[in-house]
């Protein structure tokens, strides 16, 4: 005798849920196999054939666009793959899956041990900063550039010495000085493996002698002769670290003595959203703020930055919004 348990036909509900947290990993690895490259240029492929030509195995590529295909991504008969509804906007955000899915997967996977406040002391949880890193790279040009060169193109004064604090490997200190050719750039990196990079990649550039790269904490540095001519300031994706309130206070004015020339600071970063409903949530958000409430990682609102400016000896001269997916904002300081 056959005995019918379910409640109902599959789908909606809790199977979307499951399906989609399946998905999400699915389209992190579509990614990072550059599966939706190729689907975003050719407009088709076929599974198996892609599976063959990238030395994957068959059935778990067949099975990672099958994932795909329940949330609407890419619509699949048998190996065949073509984008579907949610293609060009999973495409646009995949950096935000990759982040999740990559780069934090283990603070969320130990989410019960994480939240457990007998646990939450010393280095109590683990990501993986290359992927964090990847990921960024991509978040930073669709959330931040379009703004951040608003604001650069209608700055009032011309400089010729430029610094970006917590530079990475050194992308945007590069894009700087590709379109200020008379400039030169000094980046600041706490993790030496991405001063590496940067230095690599600036030499292979031919930015090499107009670029330095010190390793430091920008909590906490302190006067050099290289940084008394710095008459830009540019920060972005870190500025969450200068928080709580009076460390953020210290670090404002610590800048300003360090840069003491400087004319300008340049400041973009996520912020805590404020008053939208749990189940509106755009993309990244969710993840961003809980993530870093599991980090221990104060994230400010946008009130809240700009009641530390004047304490911290800056003027606030513009707050440009974006709010693409986490609160992103560019503030201009004077």
């Amino acid at each position: 005798m056959t005995v019918d348990v379910t409640d109902g036909q599959a789908g909606g509900g809790v199977d979307d849920i499951f399906n989609s947290a399946v998905a999400a990993f699915a389209l992190s690895a579509a990614w990072e196999l550059g599966a939706l490259d190729e689907l975003r240029v050719a407009g088709v492929l076929d599974a198996e054939d892609f599976a063959r030509r990238r030395g994957l195995d068959t059935a778990s590529t067949v099975g990672m666009f099958r994932a795909l295909a329940s949330v609407h991504v890419v619509t699949r008969e048998d190996t065949k793959v073509t984008p579907a509804e949610h293609f060009d906007e999973a495409f646009r955000t995949r950096s935000f899956f990759h982040w999740l899915n990559r780069g934090s997967a283990e603070l969320f996977r130990e989410m019960p041990s994480v939240l457990a406040n007998e646990n939450r002391f010393g280095s109590y949880y683990r990501r993986d900063p290359a992927a964090i890193a990847y990921a960024c790279r991509e978040i930073n040009e669709i959330c931040y550039d379009p703004a951040f060169w608003d604001v650069m193109n209608n700055l009032d004064f011309e400089f010729t010495q430029v610094v970006d604090l917590g530079c990475g490997s050194g992308g945007r200190l590069m894009d700087i000085l590709d379109r200020y050719p008379g400039t030169t750039g000094i980046g600041v990196e706490i993790a030496n493996p991405s001063l590496e990079v940067a230095r690599a990649e600036a030499a292979e550039a031919g930015y090499g002698e107009r670029t330095t790269f010190v390793q430091g904490d920008v909590l906490r540095l302190e006067p050099d002769p290289r940084f008394e001519q710095v008459e830009l300031i540019t920060c972005f994706m870190m500025g969450h670290d200068f928080w709580p309130r009076e460390s953020c206070v210290a670090t404002l004015r610590r800048l300003r003595e360090v840069f003491p020339a400087a004319r300008r600071f340049v400041l973009g970063d996520a912020t805590r959203t404020v008053g939208i409903p749990d189940d509106e949530l755009p993309a990244f958000t969710l993840g961003f703020e809980l993530g870093h409430d599991m980090m221990g990682t104060f994230i400010p609102t946008i009130a809240d930055w700009e009641s530390v400016f004047a304490e911290g000896g800056w003027e606030l001269v513009r707050t440009n919004r974006i709010e693409m997916a986490a609160g992103e904002v560019v503030f201009e300081l004077a």
